[in-house]
Parts: C-alpha cells; sequence; structure tokens
C-alpha cells in the first residue's frame, strides 16, 4: 500500500490550484479583452479627439423655430396647472427635437424648456400671455457628439451604466493579466517591475506636466 507523505500531497494540491488559477485567468483575460476590445477603441479614439477637438473644426448648426401652444396650456396662475408633458411633447412632434428635458422653468411672463443631447441642445421660450414661442436648435458634427460621449455629458442614465459597466471590464482586464503574470515564474520579475515602473512614469509624467 503506497502511503503519501502529507507535504507531497498538499504540494500537489497547491499546485493544482495554482494551474487551474492561471487558466481562469488567462481564459477570463482573454475574452474580457475580446469583449472590451470596441470599448478600449472607443475611448482611445474620442481622448484623442476630445483633446484636440480644435483639429477636426465642428461647426455649431443653428436653427430657429416659430409657433404657438394653446394659450391654456401656460396661462394658468397656478403653475401647478401648466401642462408641462404636453407643451413637451408638442415640441418633440412639431419639430423633431431630440435629447431629454433638462431645465422646465416657469416665470411670470414666459416658460422656458430646455432639451440636451450629446452635442445638441434646444430651447423653447413660450409667452405665457399668448402661447407663441420661439425655439433655438443647437447641433454640432459626429465628433463632437462622440466627445460628449467620452464624457458622459447629457447622454442619460443609461449610457452612464455603460461606462460604469466598461469601467469594470477593463479593470478586470488589468488584474487577470496582473495575475497571469504572477504564475509566469521566468517572466514574474521583469513583468512586475514593468507595472511598477508604468506606475511611476504616470506619477512622474503628472508631477511634470500638470501646474
Amino acid at each position: 500500500m503506497l502511503i503519501r507523505h502529507p507535504r507531497t500531497v498538499e504540494k500537489k494540491a497547491k499546485s493544482a490550484w495554482q494551474k487551474n488559477m492561471a487558466a481562469v485567468s488567462r481564459w477570463l483575460h482573454i475574452y474580457l479583452s475580446m469583449v472590451s476590445f470596441a470599448v478600449v477603441l472607443f475611448f482611445s479614439v474620442t481622448g484623442l479627439t476630445l483633446n484636440h477637438a480644435d483639429w477636426f473644426g465642428d461647426k455649431e448648426h443653428l436653427v430657429k423655430y416659430k409657433g404657438k401652444v394653446p394659450t391654456e396650456w401656460v396661462s394658468a396662475k397656478d403653475t401647478n396647472a401648466i401642462k408641462k408633458l404636453e407643451i413637451v411633447e408638442r415640441l418633440r412632434t412639431s419639430h423633431h427635437i431630440k435629447g431629454a428635458v433638462s431645465d422646465f422653468l416657469i416665470e411670470d411672463n414666459q416658460c422656458s424648456v430646455s432639451f440636451k443631447g450629446p452635442a445638441y441642445s434646444a430651447d423653447a421660450f413660450i409667452d405665457r400671455q399668448t402661447g407663441e414661442y420661439k425655439l433655438n436648435e443647437t447641433t454640432l458634427g459626429l465628433v463632437a457628439v462622440l466627445n460628449d460621449l467620452h464624457k458622459g455629458r447629457d447622454a442619460g442614465k443609461g449610457w452612464g451604466w455603460l461606462i460604469d459597466i466598461s469601467a469594470v471590464f477593463l479593470t478586470l482586464v488589468s488584474l487577470t493579466g496582473i495575475i497571469m503574470i504572477c504564475f509566469m515564474k521566468k517572466k514574474r520579475v521583469s513583468g512586475l517591475l514593468w507595472a511598477v515602473g508604468g506606475i511611476v512614469i504616470c506619477y512622474l509624467l503628472y508631477v511634470w506636466l500638470v501646474p
């Protein structure tokens, strides 16, 4: 009967755990990298366009509209009786307004409604006595849209969640890469030194370049 020494069993169990951990880390790193490839590409390219917006010369395009809503929607003394939803929907359907409502202000003489989206804004000013309004719609080019998406500006909660999920994916890619290098005996020390060196270089560049 073969009796195995406890240390031998423990060593084999540890070796098996290390192999499994390395395999799982490698699998996660490869497939998370592929899933997040588009995310990395998007934020890399838009990081460049954001930092050099003047290279692309996005021009502002302004369109002005006029119209009228039913006077009773805006003339009520009780501001709670102002037909906010109806006004917003009228503006959307009449002029194909995009973006989310960012402000709806009610003053003594007028109501103002603002819509915001990536590289997009629309502002309506409604006379409370007559129901007549003026609407200014401003749009920018594709590069400006991409830059606002990069920053998450006026892109809605859904896009904000996508940015958070992308950050988690990229964090996991980085962590699984570090775990993988830890299981490579020949490259472990040099790999970790390069990682630490990268952190130090980033810090020194921050100290040197940022006022």
